[in-house]
């Protein structure tokens, strides 16, 4: 026969630290973007969320840099996407020589958009 207290204590003790281990994780995930937001690099002041994608996954150096909000600042969006090219040919290949196929000094009319993103194309140049 199970005594009923001694289980429903169990049951609030399970309860409580499950709410306890969900306050941890969550405060660490909120501390983990507090650190992240301070360690963003600006241009002109202003935050561009960028990423580099390769081509494809056997061919590492020929990339494509994604630059969102890049209607802030044309200038500082073109810094910001050859700032993580570099940033990623550095990583993989320890250089920041990059071959633009479109890159970042084309002309205004030349840029290429993809929803709302600035995109820029090139290679690393070990």
């Amino acid at each position: 026969m199970i005594d009923m207290s001694t289980y429903g204590a169990k049951r609030v003790r399970l309860g409580l630290l499950l709410v306890c281990t969900v306050a941890i994780v969550a405060g660490c995930a909120n501390l983990r973007d507090r650190v992240s937001r301070s360690e963003r690099v600006t241009f002109d002041g202003l935050y561009f969320p960028a990423s580099v994608d390769r081509i494809d996954r056997d061919n590492r150096d020929h990339i494509k840099v994604y630059v969102q909000k890049p209607r802030q600042s044309l200038k500082a969006a073109r810094e910001a996407g050859r700032f993580e090219a570099v940033k990623y040919c550095i990583k993989e290949y320890g250089t920041s020589q990059i071959d633009w196929i479109n890159g970042p000094d084309v002309e205004d009319a030349a840029l290429v958009f993809d929803r709302e993103r600035l995109v820029f194309e090139g290679k690393c140049n070990p």
